[in-house]
């Protein structure tokens, strides 16, 4: 069984677990939305709507939003000195397709479960207190070298030297 749809001024032809970008619609990611404007069921008998066919709608699971592609719009009037960019990026939905309903029922199926990471554990899991131990040196010796420095005596600066000066440059003599 298939369905036409409308949404957001575009006609889409959808089939159960279809994935497809749509503009940017209301929901949060992982919810389940109800198109209602349905122009056509298809399979055995197709059902024409006039404008839509009553009752029918189809259930969609909103994957994410995101952004299209940057399409940039670049005018130029040659010999006139006169251009003009600009750019946009349209907002996107993708929907996967999960029921097409019709008669006004309710969808049945809801979202899917999201599959969890698998995290692997890290080689030597005892060995968590070394690295801890190690930090723990590093910061003894920082703090000792801190320390040394407080107690040594305070070193005179060496006095600054004074320029040396540049040697006058020769003047050329002319044979005038």
């Amino acid at each position: 069984m298939f369905a036409v749809i409308k949404t957001g001024g575009r006609q889409y032809r959808v089939v159960p677990d279809d994935v497809l970008e749509i503009g940017k619609i209301a929901g949060e990611v992982g919810t389940i939305v109800q198109l209602g404007e349905v122009l056509v069921l298809g399979g055995d008998t197709p059902v024409l709507g006039a404008p839509t066919v009553a009752g029918a709608s189809v259930a969609a699971e909103v994957l994410q939003h995101k952004r299209g592609p940057k399409v940039i719009a670049f005018k130029k009037r040659r010999r006139k000195h006169s251009k003009r960019k600009r750019g946009y990026r349209d907002e996107i939905t993708m929907l996967r397709i999960t029921e097409i309903l019709a008669d006004g029922k309710a969808p049945t199926i809801g979202p899917r479960p999201k599959k969890e990471k698998v995290v692997k554990p890290a080689e030597g899991e005892g060995s968590d207190e070394a690295p801890k131990a190690a930090t723990k040196k590093a910061d003894s010796k920082k703090t000792s070298a801190k320390k040394a420095a407080a107690e040594a005596p305070a070193k005179e600066a060496p006095a600054k030297k004074a320029p040396a000066k540049k040697p006058a440059a020769k003047k050329a003599k002319s044979d005038d």
